[in-house]
């Protein structure tokens, strides 16, 4: 026997655990290809291609003020950790809406990310084939 279990307390907070680490009625297949696609477009396809115009580029600057600080200021580090951020603030809000049962707040931070992520990337692209 586990202590605290056998308790009414302890089988509240084992609940309540519980419901916190699940999804309510969102599929976690479902969740992991949603932060699949926003994470391939955001992360990796904007970053790849931003951190090429930066290095290979004469022409062309960051536009993002906020990225071309973290840039100059850290490099790369500084843009994938501003990435990073936004990734981590997007899942939270998404599970935060499962606990809600809130249907667009769980979707929005995803299909958000992902629809910035594939115009920045494809602007990114554009940019540098001239």
């Amino acid at each position: 026997m586990s202590p605290g279990v056998e308790t009414e307390g302890g089988r509240e907070l084992v609940d309540r655990l519980s419901r916190a680490l699940t999804l309510g009625r969102f599929s976690a297949e479902e969740f992991a290809q949603l932060w699949l696609v926003a994470t391939a477009t955001y992360v990796v396809g904007d970053s790849v291609t931003t951190l090429a115009i930066i290095n290979h580029s004469a022409t062309v600057t960051e536009g993002n003020a906020a990225m071309a600080a973290a840039v100059d200021a850290f490099g790369g580090a500084g843009l994938m950790g501003l990435k990073l951020a936004a990734m981590l603030f997007g899942i939270s809000v998404s599970c935060y809406a499962t606990r809600e049962d809130d249907r667009l707040l769980y979707y929005t931070p995803p299909v958000f990310l992902a629809v910035v992520g594939a115009f920045a990337t494809a602007y990114n692209l554009r940019l540098l084939v001239g």
